[in-house]
């Protein structure tokens, strides 16, 4: 029998609430298939398996909240027969069914929408293929409702975001360190490079800054990965969280897996459909579990300075400002060059200010040679 356990998709989640499920009993489940969807207090969440078998028993009913580490599912592993794992369970007598799956239809997106404007799901007709209750439902009911709007999903957020800062601020012994990086070669080169390409494929600055951070960490692996117990575990992949922030406030940092090996384009379209599904609610599980180190990029219309605080358990967060014009002495002459700063907010557990400094230092060196990046 495989157990299957609601997984952590962040230092700030203790819970969650199931959804949808996406499998039934007698299904063939493969490793990385969503079975499930699952709301946390930033998105709902596509929970993907990581082992294959057989579902045999679903525990968990669709609108239950329950806490991270939870028994969801189990699974059937070759050979053994189904119902097992239940009549293990079930007391003599008690006939049950598991969680039911004749429930009625309501999408995903429509019960996240009703459980933020504290709307009864349950009372709404459904418009939907065979009466589910949809988005434009609630929408339509929302629209019709007395009364303020209630936020508290809003301060759900907030409230989680606080709790993992209080707990890094706690735990972490951080160090800051900081460096001006001339953009003039880097912008020069994505300007040529646009001129190529057409509308839709045309790449941003902040693709070419998460690579540029993705590939120098290659050489600096005490910056990528985790601390759990006092104990540093240095990352194999560089899975990049580049904090989001959403339209009703806060912010969610899900992961470009892989974000070292990818090319530049497949940068930029992975980015931008991240992006749109962090606001409309729609993640993986792996995306939200998975990052090992953090970015944010204030963008063009942030401050100067960033100095985030590291988003446990990893150990380093790197921080962008907007890109601005400044003088610049060089050679013993002065010029006016686009420059950005970087930061750096590290664990002193596991590196240290020299170390930290040499990073920022690479990672500059790196951006003035941004066509070794598109690769």
């Amino acid at each position: 029998m495989i157990e299957f356990k609601l997984p952590s998709m962040g230092a700030d989640m203790d819970v969650g609430t199931l959804l949808e499920w996406k499998v039934k009993p007698g299904d063939t489940v493969k490793k990385g298939q969503v079975i499930a969807v699952v709301d946390t207090s930033k998105a709902a969440v596509d929970v993907e398996s990581w082992q294959e078998g057989t579902v045999d028993e679903l525990v968990v009913a669709p609108g239950e909240k329950f806490a991270v580490g939870t028994l969801m599912a189990t699974f059937l592993e070759p050979g053994e027969a189904p119902g097992a794992t239940r009549r293990a369970r079930t007391p003599p007598g008690d006939t049950a069914a598991p969680a039911a799956t004749s429930r009625r239809k309501i999408s995903p997106a429509a019960r996240k929408r009703a459980g933020e404007c504290g709307i009864d799901i349950n009372a709404l007709a459904g418009t939907g293929p065979g009466g589910a209750v949809t988005l434009d439902d609630v929408e339509r009911a929302t629209a019709h409702a007395e009364g303020p709007i209630p936020g508290d999903k809003s301060a759900e957020m907030r409230k989680s975001i606080a709790g993992a800062m209080e707990r890094s601020k706690r735990e972490i012994p951080h160090y800051y360190v900081s460096e001006t990086i001339p953009m003039g070669a880097a912008l020069t080169w994505l300007a040529a490079e646009n001129a190529e390409r057409s509308m839709a494929e045309r790449l941003l600055p902040a693709v070419l800054l998460l690579k540029a951070v993705a590939v120098t960490l290659k050489h600096f692996p005490e910056l990528n990965g985790f601390c759990r117990g006092g104990i540093f575990h240095a990352a194999e992949k560089v899975h990049v969280g580049v904090a989001i922030s959403l339209r009703h406030g806060g912010l969610i940092a899900p992961a470009l897996l892989d974000a070292d090996t990818k090319p530049l384009t497949q940068m930029m379209q992975d980015l931008a459909d991240l992006v749109k599904r962090c606001r409309a609610g729609s993640l993986r599980s792996s995306e939200m579990s998975e990052p090992t180190v953090t970015v944010t990029n204030l963008g063009d219309e942030g401050a100067t300075e960033v100095f985030g605080v590291i988003y446990p358990p990893q150990v380093a967060l790197v921080g962008f400002g907007r890109i601005v014009e400044q003088p610049w002495a060089e050679n013993g002459g002065l010029r006016i060059v686009p420059a950005v700063t970087a930061s750096l907010s590290a664990d002193h557990r596991v590196s240290d200010g020299h170390r930290g400094a040499r990073f920022l230092i690479e990672l500059g060196e790196m951006l003035q040679h941004p066509e070794e990046l598109s690769r």
